[in-house]
């Protein structure tokens, strides 16, 4: 019965059969892949399902290995799949992982083989030194050439020599079943080889692959700097976008203030014939007042002209009235000498 031993997730690919280049996903995510023992056959095996889907079933023989193509993908040639097996991982810490489990399982069924082997040898040995031993066993009974020779000896010890030849026949037929099954084993030997060759170069040309992709990387980093620039560049251009729709919004709103402005303008525009018929008819007003200012203005420099010689009528009499005034004065002064002396000649009398 078999039972897991390891489990872990990881992308499944499988090589282009036509290509043997690319690399196939086998499953769209990350899926379960688990060691398999198999008590029964003492057989380890690598298997993974996706859903409902075996899509890795690769038991694992002495001549496989597992290399390490990157620092999270591994790989390893099943020959009687006929393909490459390679997973992806998460991390650097599960691929180190799966491939010592890999290395054990091989070192395991390495032991496994040499110990059929060993019980393929002693038993061929065995069948061997049994079948050196039979015609022995039988030189009584052939040599004794008459049948009532052979019927006297048949007893217990011919059923014996019946059963061991059974069982000698029953060992030469396992043995050459095992013959069958070591070259087998053998064909199986030189086809891993040969996938380990192929392999081998596909690993060759997967080195070369990831150096062309090193430098695809390089190169896409340097477009990606680029594209950064420019996305750099493009949200400069859009901020300056940004300001100058502000901008144009501000000019938009403006010009219909503008707009808004020309409009009362024309209005005002269908006003100005009326304005110069009235500024016509003040023009004529103004140009009568003009004339009515002119005559005012003679008229002014007439009043004038009286107001001054009144002023110098005015003057005149002034000068005559403070004549009199100082005239009146000294009369005044002189009747009040002489109503001082009339008193003083009054008091004298």
């Amino acid at each position: 019965m078999e039972q897991p031993i390891f489990t872990t997730r990881a992308h499944v690919f499988q090589i282009d059969p036509t290509t043997k280049k690319n690399w196939v996903p086998a499953s769209k995510q990350a899926v379960t892949v688990s060691y398999f023992y198999d008590s029964a056959r003492n057989s380890y095996r690598i298997i993974s399902v996706d859903g409902t889907k075996v899509i890795i079933n690769s038991t694992i023989t002495p001549n496989m290995n597992f290399t390490k193509t990157s620092q999270k993908f591994g790989q390893w040639a099943d020959s009687r799949a006929n393909t490459v097996f390679g997973l992806g991982f998460a991390s650097e810490q599960q691929l180190s992982k799966f491939a010592e489990k890999f290395l054990e399982v091989k070192e395991a069924a390495k032991l496994a083989r040499e110990k059929s082997q060993d019980k393929m040898e002693t038993s061929s040995d065995q069948s061997q030194e049994s079948g050196r031993d039979t015609p022995s066993g039988n030189q009584p009974s052939s040599i004794n050439g008459t049948d009532d020779e052979k019927i006297s000896h048949s007893g217990p010890e011919t059923a014996a020599l019946k059963a061991e030849n059974d069982l000698l026949k029953s060992a030469v037929e396992e043995s050459k079943k095992c013959e069958s099954e070591l070259q087998a084993l053998r064909d199986s030997s030189a086809r891993l080889q040969e996938a380990l060759q192929e392999a081998e170069s596909s690993a060759e040309s997967w080195k070369t692959q990831a150096t062309r992709s090193l430098e695809e990387n390089n190169q896409l980093r340097s477009k990606i700097a680029e594209l950064e620039l420019q996305c750099k560049e493009l949200s400069v251009e859009r901020e300056r976008n940004a300001q100058l729709t502000v901008r144009i919004q501000e000019l938009e709103a403006d010009l219909q203030d503008k707009q808004q402005e020309l409009e009362n303008l024309r209005k005002q525009a269908e006003i100005i014939p009326q304005l110069m018929a009235e500024c016509e008819s003040l023009s004529g007003k103004l140009q009568a007042a003009e004339l009515s200012s002119s005559g005012l203005r003679e008229r002014v420099e007439l009043l004038q002209g009286e107001a001054q010689h009144r002023q110098q009528q005015q003057n005149s009499l002034k000068t005559e009235l403070k004549l009199l005034m100082e005239q009146l004065d000294g009369k005044i002064d002189e009747l009040h000498e002489v109503r001082q002396g009339i008193s003083k000649l009054g008091i004298d009398n």
